[in-house]
């Protein structure tokens, strides 16, 4: 590949020139309706047919159960006066919406009829934890190119990979979909506003992922030579940049690689000052255009170093590289990650974190793909339309664009701004339609520590106070539901908690 073209191929090149906001042409806005199937070329070369089918199933199935809860309570509705109403009501949204409602929420009578609002916010919450309960197939994205990407991934120098992005709900399949890595090589994945994690606990997540290999040799032993990675994302818009960017960073995409670049530096050094191993650790700050789902790849030189300012952009990679064959598009996509890095295309010094990065650009090309090829260029729906709010421990099983707003925290005191963030975005997505905000307030436990559900149950509980205590003004006329649940770790339920008595809120 000629340097010309890979100065094509990268948004700055490796001599530090800063990139000018906006640099993407803007993508024609398409409705789901007139949008053309493609262009006329066919398939990107790199398309993964197989796994985009299977991710296009995940979501139909996904948006079909969230579509047919309004159905559901409608045809309900009428019968709300009549004798038995609560138990063919129940057998009803069973058959419908395999969801069970409680009893004391299907009561009505002609001086207080069915609370419509808050069954619809109590039936959202119930599908989106039977979704995550369904434990969907991701064996998928478990190979490529017939390799383990698990086995890939360890060859390539890491052992586990820690995943941040905004908690915008534009990026809730950040990993399906717009990465396409399989969730069991996912340490762990937690949203916060703008992506800035708190690097505390990040030093913790690490610290018990390294005790783990020392003393009992899981995902592997500590003599081998592989690092904890840990991956920021940010996100931007390319068509409207000025309005659809990240709200927590004032829209500016600049600004937004700037500061969570900022946090993954400060995850080094703290693990550095800290345990004096800074070889255990490397970093990687991916930025995501969520009108295409297209990446931009900030790769590290040699040093380790990243620049805010130098990337490879997955769009124009998918361009150049349209019309080649399957291994010559990868090899282009090698070389560019290469140009980026300021090392020569066989450096083995930084082969391994240079051959995970064009893995993943290859892997979003693939994303690139299914978008043009559903929507002709770029989501109709450039905004938000989430359905609910996750707050407390992240629920991220069931993962689609724009399906919840994640928002991690202990306390809602220490995370008012991205609380805020997102009752804002959910209500004025379902006021108008006279809907609840519906939150679920999350907390996991570990069934193999004593009492470890009680503390879950409590802290689930305290969190569903706060939030109804800031909101007490949409609570009280019932523009905000809150339900606590929690988890047994990754298991495969997911436990509504009741109210009690002293946590329940009253106007």
């Amino acid at each position: 590949m000629t340097s010309t073209l890979q100065r094509q191929l990268l948004r700055a090149g490796t001599h530090g020139r800063t990139a000018p906001a906006g640099r993407m042409r803007p993508v024609p806005l398409w409705s789901a309706q007139t949008a053309p199937a493609r262009d006329g070329r066919g398939a990107h070369v790199l398309a993964d047919r197989a796994l985009t089918l299977a991710l296009q199933r995940r979501a139909a199935d996904i948006d079909a159960a969230f579509a047919a809860i309004e159905p559901a309570i409608r045809a309900i509705v009428p019968m709300q006066f009549e004798s038995g109403f609560v138990e063919r009501a129940r057998e009803e949204l069973r058959a419908r919406l395999d969801i069970d409602v409680p009893a004391k929420d299907l009561h009505a009578s002609w001086l207080r009829p069915l609370d419509t609002r808050a069954l619809y916010a109590h039936c959202t919450l119930a599908v989106f934890c039977r979704l995550v309960e369904r434990s969907y197939d991701g064996s998928a994205a478990s190979s490529s190119d017939g390799e383990s990407v698990a086995s890939l991934i360890r060859r390539w120098g890491f052992h586990a990979v820690d995943i941040t992005p905004c908690a915008d709900g534009r990026l809730s399949g950040v990993v399906d979909y717009i990465l396409r890595v399989p969730n069991a090589v996912v340490t762990s994945r937690k949203s916060y506003a703008g992506g800035l994690f708190d690097v505390d606990e990040t030093l913790r997540k690490w610290e018990s992922v390294e005790l783990m290999r020392y003393r009992e040799g899981v995902p592997n032993p500590a003599t081998e030579q592989t690092r904890y990675l840990k991956i920021g994302v940010y996100h931007f818009s390319s068509s409207d940049p000025d309005r659809q960017g990240c709200a927590a960073h004032g829209n500016d995409a600049a600004r937004a690689a700037g500061a969570v670049l900022q946090r993954l530096e400060q995850f080094e050094a703290a693990v550095r000052n800290v345990h004096g191993c800074a070889a255990c650790t490397a970093t990687l700050l991916i930025g995501v255009d969520t009108d295409t789902d297209a990446i931009r790849m900030h790769v590290p030189d040699a040093d380790g170093a990243t620049s805010a300012a130098r990337y490879v952009d997955a769009a124009e990679l998918y361009e150049s590289t349209f019309a080649c064959a399957r291994e010559e598009a990868k090899d282009r996509i090698r070389d560019a990650v290469a140009e980026c890095a300021g090392v020569a295309p066989d450096d083995p010094a930084t082969e391994g974190m240079r051959w995970f990065c064009a893995f993943l650009v290859k892997n979003n090309i693939g994303q690139i793909d299914a978008v043009r090829s559903r929507y002709g260029g770029a989501y109709p729906d450039r905004g938000h339309t989430e359905r609910l709010m996750v707050i407390g421990d992240p629920l991220d099983d069931v993962q689609l664009r724009n399906l919840a707003f994640q928002a991690q925290m202990e306390t809602v005191e220490e995370h008012t701004f991205v609380l805020d963030i997102g009752v804002k975005i959910l209500r004025s997505l379902h006021e108008p339609r006279g809907f609840a905000v519906p939150v679920l307030a999350h907390a996991r436990y570990d069934e193999r520590v004593p009492g470890s559900l009680e503390r879950a149950q409590v802290r689930a509980l305290r969190l569903r106070s706060a939030v109804l205590a800031r909101f007490a003004s949409l609570a009280s006329s019932g523009l905000l539901h809150v339900h606590a649940a929690v988890r047994a770790g990754d298991g495969p339920l997911v436990e509504i908690v009741p109210a009690a008595a002293s946590t329940e809120f009253h106007a």
